[in-house]
């Protein structure tokens, strides 16, 4: 069965209006989960096998024996982390201008969790802050982690470097990048002698997308504190701060999924003895698994030029 998106799962949890509504609100605040499926598991870890080698195929003439051999996998294992956290609305301001106050709280804490949840898928670190959960730039090594070119400071975007990328990965379904850099592509397609497979559609919440050769794209913007996720001041080549990135994903369950125990818990704690406010806690059991090692290919150091062919 595949994995539902937090949008999907919220529908279906009708029991929890205010769940649903937090859940619709924090999906609503980033592409990643809009698009990204998640999967209910037991416990706080998952374990699974990844494939490193293939077993030996040969040919075998009559009356000869086959070389026995295996392959290898390698077992993986995902924990969840927790995110979450609490806002306080005064009795006071309910009593006065109503409860939308509360309302208006619980959505942009909703934004704010997504922003900040979108913001680990890319640049979590585990190694950094044991508290979260690894990003999809920390995962990206050898093949995975592809260069715009060779220019110090960054290279101009070319369409035949970003195929390259799209080569790399497997059974890719989408590419994420900043808006800003999705500008770019809009430029390029009024560009006759650049524009490529680059179209539009809508996806399935009527939202207009921009498409590379079939792939949607989807921007990212910024983190709960306001800060871009994928900005122009990356390491380039040189190490210098002024590169930006695209992530070409394969999202689903033989990609990247997100894991989840239970969903999204929204707790009214009610009127707090020690303040007068009324308390909504958020928290969230959750992770990132990526099942192929080819399931992401970041490409790297591009500058904040112009597209080119």
């Amino acid at each position: 069965m595949a994995a539902l998106t937090l949008l999907e799962a919220s529908k279906l949890d009708t029991g929890n209006e205010i769940r649903s509504t937090i859940t619709e609100m924090y999906v609503g605040s980033s592409s990643v989960l809009q698009t990204l499926g998640f999967d209910d598991i037991p416990g706080g870890s998952l374990t699974y096998n990844s494939e490193q080698t293939y077993p030996g195929v040969g040919f075998r003439g009559f009356n000869e024996a086959y070389t026995p051999s295996v392959g290898v996998l390698n077992p993986k294992t995902e924990i969840l982390t927790i995110a979450g956290g609490e806002l306080d609305v005064d009795v006071a301001l309910i009593k006065t201008r109503g409860m939308r106050q509360r309302a208006v709280q619980e959505a942009m804490k909703a934004k704010a969790l997504g922003a900040a949840w979108t913001q680990k898928f890319f640049k979590g670190d585990s190694g950094s802050d044991p508290r979260e959960f690894d990003g999809l730039q920390v995962r990206c090594v050898g093949d995975q982690k592809f260069q715009a070119g060779a220019t110090a400071n960054g290279t101009a975007l070319s369409l035949a470097v970003l195929d390259e990328a799209i080569r790399r990965t497997l059974n890719p379904t989408a590419l994420f990048m900043s808006s800003k850099m999705a500008i770019k592509f809009t430029a390029a397609a009024r560009s006759t002698t650049v524009g490529g497979y680059i179209s539009y559609d809508k996806n399935e919440m009527g939202q207009r997308v921009l498409m590379y050769n079939n792939l949607p794209i989807l921007t990212v913007d910024l983190d709960g504190s306001g800060a871009e996720i994928l900005p122009f001041t990356e390491a380039a080549t040189s190490g210098t701060a002024t590169a930006s990135s695209i992530y070409v994903a394969s999202l689903g369950d033989t990609g990247i999924m997100g894991i989840q125990n239970g969903g999204m818990d929204v707790r009214d704690l009610g009127e707090l003895q020690t303040a007068p406010v009324y308390r909504t806690r958020i928290e969230w059991l959750s992770g990132l698994a990526v099942f192929n090692g080819k399931a992401v290919t970041r490409l790297w150091s591009i500058s904040d030029a112009a597209i080119t062919a």
